[in-house]
């Protein structure tokens, strides 16, 4: 199986100098801030929202060299995303993330919260110096997206009413809008056509979909050391996802389950063996291919370059994760 940093070989070089960048975007005038991101960007985290924008600018630019626009484009993708992370990981109560320990549990919750909204308000600030008002748009639209997910998914705990379509709308607030607006913030700032910047957004979202319905997979089949946290903690918590969502359908027990938001002990491990039962792992495999397809679909007018075969490459990685 293809890992995912042979995946990332024509960005390899670009993602070291983005990891050092990080640490000093954030500076050191405050200790504890400079603490907390170092903690942060010194996770071994994939870098697969900064990663995918400078695939996109390498396959965008081709024999140009990609400018110090996308370079900060791609900190920028990571700095949101690692800022939303601290801040779900406060309203989420979690205590360890990728195996380590989250922001909150090591330093408080009041300094992840300000550690979370200093990350925000230096993205916003490094963004509106890029100088493109529609790039300043595209990831401004994201802070809101991951408000909004948050609010749906705080609003949504275990309302065994909630539709597919609604699960898709907030986990692409949630998850996929970062990096759809990227991708097409990319493209962008490298002139492509309308067209183009639209196929790259949609490359974006569809991919975005995929990894977050089999990331909902892997919290019903992974382990608490691959999952870097616990297992089945969405269902515990009332955050019903496409498997849970499939397995009402089948098995109308585990409404009620659902809806007692499991007060007897055994009822949680009774809900997971009904829904590891049911069709619904399966039926969610199907809806992420569905979107891995459409991701790649959406890269069709790209030129053939290494960078294209990478970004082909991670919808197939995807996938592999939930077989």
């Amino acid at each position: 199986m293809t890992s995912v940093t042979s995946l990332f070989a024509p960005v390899e070089a670009d993602l070291l100098v983005l990891t050092e960048n990080l640490k000093n975007l954030v500076g050191a005038r405050h200790p504890i801030l400079y603490a907390a991101a170092e903690h942060l960007f010194g996770a071994q985290g994939k870098r697969v929202r900064p990663a995918i924008v400078l695939l996109i600018a390498r396959a965008t630019m081709l024999d140009q060299e990609i400018t110090p626009r996308h370079r900060r484009l791609a900190e920028i993708t990571e700095m949101i995303h690692t800022a939303s992370l601290v801040h779900d990981d406060v309203v989420d109560e979690s205590e360890v993330r990728r195996g380590i320990p989250t922001v909150h549990s090591r330093f408080g919750n009041r300094i992840a919260v300000l550690a979370g909204d200093f990350l925000f308000a230096q993205s916003s600030w490094y963004l509106a110096n890029l100088d493109n008002l529609e790039v300043v748009k595209l990831l401004s639209e994201v802070i809101m997206d991951l408000a909004e997910g948050e609010i749906q998914q705080g609003l949504n705990g275990f309302d065994t009413s909630l539709s597919i379509e609604a699960y898709l709308e907030k986990s692409y607030y949630k998850t996929a809008s970062l990096i759809a607006n990227s991708s097409k913030a990319a493209g962008v700032l490298s002139e492509v056509s309308p067209q183009m910047a639209e196929n790259l957004y949609g490359y974006g979202r569809h991919i975005g979909l995929a990894f977050q319905i089999v990331d909902d997979i892997l919290d019903f089949t992974g382990s608490t050391e691959t999952l870097g946290k616990p297992a089945a903690s969405d269902l515990q918590s009332g955050n019903l996802t496409a498997p849970t969502l499939y397995a009402m359908e089948e098995k109308p027990y585990l409404v009620g389950l659902i809806e007692s938001e499991f007060v007897e002990e055994e009822d949680l491990e009774q809900a997971i063996a009904l829904i590891k039962e049911s069709q619904g792992i399966e039926r969610s495999r199907e809806l992420a291919k569905h979107h891995a397809q459409l991701a790649v679909e959406h890269l069709g007018d790209l030129s053939h370059c290494p960078s294209r075969q990478a970004l082909i490459d991670l919808a197939d990685y995807v996938l592999r994760r939930i077989y």
